[in-house]
């Protein structure tokens, strides 16, 4: 497409960085997860937040999120894509029919959350200081 951000492969430069799922028992989620895919955590968990990563580096870490209720209508899984070009990722995403979502963001968030057309919620993560 005209005007589109490109890799010098012809590929975009996003990448499946982290699937994340909310939990309301974080600390069984965590061994559950842990051990069914043989996954180490990266850093120790704190607050709520844990990432899991494949030891191999081959495939996507997964994520779990602690919540304190389960809320209808709203993800209880989505995808947090890695760039190291968040703004341009972002425009392209907008771009391509994602739409912004109503989101509070604290200082220092490296995450931009936008809906997919059919409104489910992903993060664009941006890795360029990482």
């Amino acid at each position: 497409m005209p005007g589109e951000r490109r890799t010098p492969r012809g590929r975009s430069g996003l990448r499946l960085g982290s699937i994340v799922i909310d939990c309301i028992d974080f600390d069984k989620m965590l061994a559950f997860w842990r051990e069914a895919l043989h996954y180490v955590t990266r850093g120790p968990p704190g607050d709520g937040w844990a990432i899991l990563r494949d030891p191999d580096g081959r495939n996507a870490n997964v994520s779990l999120n602690r919540d304190s209720e389960r809320a209808v209508g709203r993800n209880w899984l989505h995808f947090d894509l890695y760039t190291d070009d968040q703004e341009g990722e972002v425009e392209r995403l907008l771009g391509m029919g994602a739409k912004r979502h109503p989101q509070t963001y604290e200082p220092g968030d490296d995450f931009v959350v936008l809906e997919d057309p059919d409104g489910n919620l992903f993060c664009v993560v941006d890795t360029g200081g990482h």
